[in-house]
């Protein structure tokens, strides 16, 4: 898994390229835990799997984002990954938004 950060205004955008799963997880957790921003992107345009750590992970940082005031969205999801949130109903908690533009926009 690789993560580049980029910071587009107050929105902290983080562009996952892999899988993200037991032994991933930990890293992108890290990742989230140096920035100080309030306002979350997540694209996961490049994302080709999730399991259930990767998931418990982003429900982690929403919640934390969430408890400081902020907002966190999900960008750009293959079919396969978003099938999984739908199946796991996470896709009513999470902002799902189909291209990274419209995230950072509706996040503002």
């Amino acid at each position: 898994m690789d993560v580049k950060v980029l910071q587009i205004e107050e929105i902290a955008v983080f562009q996952v390229n892999g899988e993200i799963n037991i032994s991933t997880s930990p890293a992108l957790k890290n990742h989230f835990e140096k920035i100080s921003s309030k306002k979350i992107v997540v694209n996961l345009e490049k994302v080709s799997y999730i399991d259930s750590s990767g998931l418990a992970t982003l429900v982690e940082i929403l919640k934390k984002t969430r408890s400081q005031g902020g907002a966190l969205g999900l960008a750009g999801m293959s079919e396969k990954v978003k099938s999984l949130f739908e199946i796991t109903k996470l896709d009513k908690l999470f902002s799902i938004f189909a291209a990274q533009d419209e995230a950072i926009a509706k996040i503002k």
